[in-house]
């Protein structure tokens, strides 16, 4: 563990005694790896019904820690525990247990020869003749606690549906498969990234996986080895540690025959191509280091696009609440953030709807800027920000929440624009347009041409306004060119529900690799997605237990996370009482 370039890999095996878990320290990362080199062809031949079993044993897993990691993310934030701003942490247990719920009964549906659990009538062909697959709603209770919300996967063009099942589980169609070992590089932002990273390796593409924790988030560690025990106890799974030293060797390892990452495209090309100013030449002229196939999400200036339409002031203030969630969860320290503003220059509401927005946003509580570097970023930007709007005071350990109002869009080269601002700021321009259907094209124009990225973009759209230019409105959704686009909510709900693949636009150049390649969760194993889709109402009542403005946070992520492990209309109902406060 002390040898130059290793980084120590304590309690990187675990055994299941019945009483716990029993950790066994001073393993390398070579041997790590030679024993994951061991048990990779041996994983792509356990039984389907093995597998799922080893499913149910990781839920039940990660409900009996579930508790305990929210409470050591609230420490480590500093949010307090128990209270509406550290319930926002039950989010991640509930997405990793959804995720390994959804990969679970899509391998039983396949052990037992039937068709994967979708939604009744689940596949419908689009006016371009583009196969759409709706992948939530999945159940009764999907449909209770999230009244109408539904979510489609747009397949790649070439795929229709009578070839859907040979587009399905592609790992699992090919008897001669063999083997293969993944590196996962964790993120240090989000506690649900990682483990859902491995389960997507694991259960749906087939690799056994080494995990290496980000240092930023290392204390997730116990947690992860406790839930994910029986993997690492039949070797199929090893958890690391150490930073970017250990994530350098790891990647150049022989053993190591795949990469996924979440992180930056400046993480990517340090990948890829190697770092530094030999590193950069080496990308300039499209020189990879190796062969090994790399997919990575990497973060995007998220953008919000806002048709214009005749809005309440009920419907003003819902949406600046909606946006202003977009703005603070997590601090701003996720890829989903809301980072660009777009708005219709003639739009008479506007001022109203920014005066709202800022309303919301001064009334927030300050968030411990805990990710490393952001308030040195902050403070280094601030400057090169004339009409920025901090609402409130920096303080040490404190980055205020930040509105950048009237952004020239044809500044394609500004900071707000051109990289991800990994803070709480948001940037706010105007984009011209004769009526709702040219400013929306004249939007999409902008977004796709000016701003980094291609993970993810959203719409806000009256209903008025939608159903007068719902064909146009289908066909700019076509024209964004991003991994997951949503209509009137956040674009967080499509990582978090499992079920929609998540990932950047699927034409990406490895030298100007923006959002990332591939894609990970995708519960009902689809193979070629192109993007996936969420519709939401314009309005919904109570407020949404995501938004950071909702008093129910905690009450109700926490219940939503016992129900995921095992859906019923009688735990739904639990999350409902817990949304209305009883």
């Amino acid at each position: 563990a002390d040898e130059p370039g290793r980084g120590a890999w304590a309690r990187s095996r675990a055994r299941d005694t019945g009483t716990g878990t029993v950790s066994q320290a001073g393993m390398g990362l070579d041997r790590a790896i030679e024993e994951l080199q061991d048990r990779k062809d041996a994983w792509v031949r356990v039984p389907l019904g093995r597998k799922v079993a080893l499913l149910d044993e990781v839920m039940r897993g990660l409900q009996r820690v579930a508790e305990r990691q929210v409470s050591a993310s609230n420490a480590a934030k500093a949010y307090p525990d128990g209270t509406a701003l550290g319930g926002e942490e039950w989010a991640q247990p509930y997405a990793v247990t959804r995720l390994a719920r959804l990969l679970r009964e899509s391998l039983a549906a396949r052990a037992e020869n039937r068709p994967a659990p979708l939604p009744k009538g689940a596949v419908r062909v689009r006016a371009n003749g583009q196969l759409a697959v709706r992948v939530f709603p999945v159940n009764a209770s999907d449909a209770l606690l999230f009244r109408g919300f539904r979510a489609d996967v747009w397949l790649q063009s070439d795929v229709r549906a009578a070839d859907l099942q040979s587009h399905t589980a592609g790992a699992y169609r090919d008897p001669d498969i063999e083997g293969k070992v993944a590196l996962v590089l964790g993120a240090g932002n989000v506690a649900s990234i990682g483990p859902m990273d491995i389960l997507h390796k694991l259960f749906a593409e087939q690799q056994v996986c080494l995990f290496k924790h980000s240092p930023v988030n290392d204390y997730l560690h116990p947690f992860l080895e406790e839930a994910f025990a029986p993997l690492i106890r039949d070797g199929y799974l090893r958890l690391a540690h150490g930073g970017a030293d250990v994530g350098e060797q790891l990647c150049l390892h022989s053993g190591v025959d795949e990469i996924h990452v979440t992180g930056s495209a400046r993480t990517w090309n340090a990948i890829v191509y190697g770092a530094g100013e030999a590193g950069e030449a080496r990308r300039r002229a499209r020189q990879r280091r190796f062969e090994k196939r790399v997919t990575g999400e990497l973060g995007n200036v998220s953008p919000v696009i806002v048709v214009p339409g005749r809005w309440s002031e009920s419907d003003l203030r819902f949406h600046a609440h909606n946006i202003a969630t977009q703005v603070a969860n997590n601090c701003s320290f996720n890829c989903v953030a809301a980072k660009a503003l777009v708005l219709h220059r003639g739009w008479p509401q506007a001022g109203r709807f920014l005066d709202a927005l800022r309303d919301v946003l001064r009334g927030l509580p300050a968030r411990r800027a805990y990710y490393p570097g952001a308030e040195e970023r902050y403070h280094t930007l601030l400057p090169s920000l004339p009409s920025a709007e901090p609402m409130g005071a920096a303080a040490p350990g404190i980055v205020p929440y930040t509105l950048v109002p009237d952004l020239d869009p044809a500044q394609h080269d500004h900071p707000c624009f051109a990289t991800e601002c990994f803070m709480p700021l948001l940037a706010q321009t105007w984009i011209d347009g004769r009526d709702e259907v040219e400013f929306l094209h004249n939007a999409v124009d902008f977004v796709n041409d000016r701003l980094f990225g291609t993970l993810n973009a959203s719409i806000i759209v009256h209903p008025a306004v939608q159903e007068r230019i719902g064909p146009e409105l289908e066909r700019q959704i076509e024209r964004l060119r991003y991994g997951t686009v949503t209509i009137n909510q956040w674009t967080g709900l499509a990582y978090a529900w499992g079920s929609l693949p998540w990932g950047a636009w699927p034409e990406w150049d490895a030298a100007d690799i923006q959002s990332g390649a591939g894609f990970v969760h995708n519960g009902f194993l689809l193979d070629r997605p192109q993007k996936s889709v969420v519709y939401a109402p314009f309005r919904t009542s109570p407020l949404p237990a995501w938004f950071v403005t909702s008093p129910r946070t905690h009450g109700v992520f926490r219940a939503m996370t016992r129900h995921e492990a095992k859906p019923g209309l009688g735990r739904a109902a639990r999350v409902v009482l817990a949304a209305v406060g009883f």
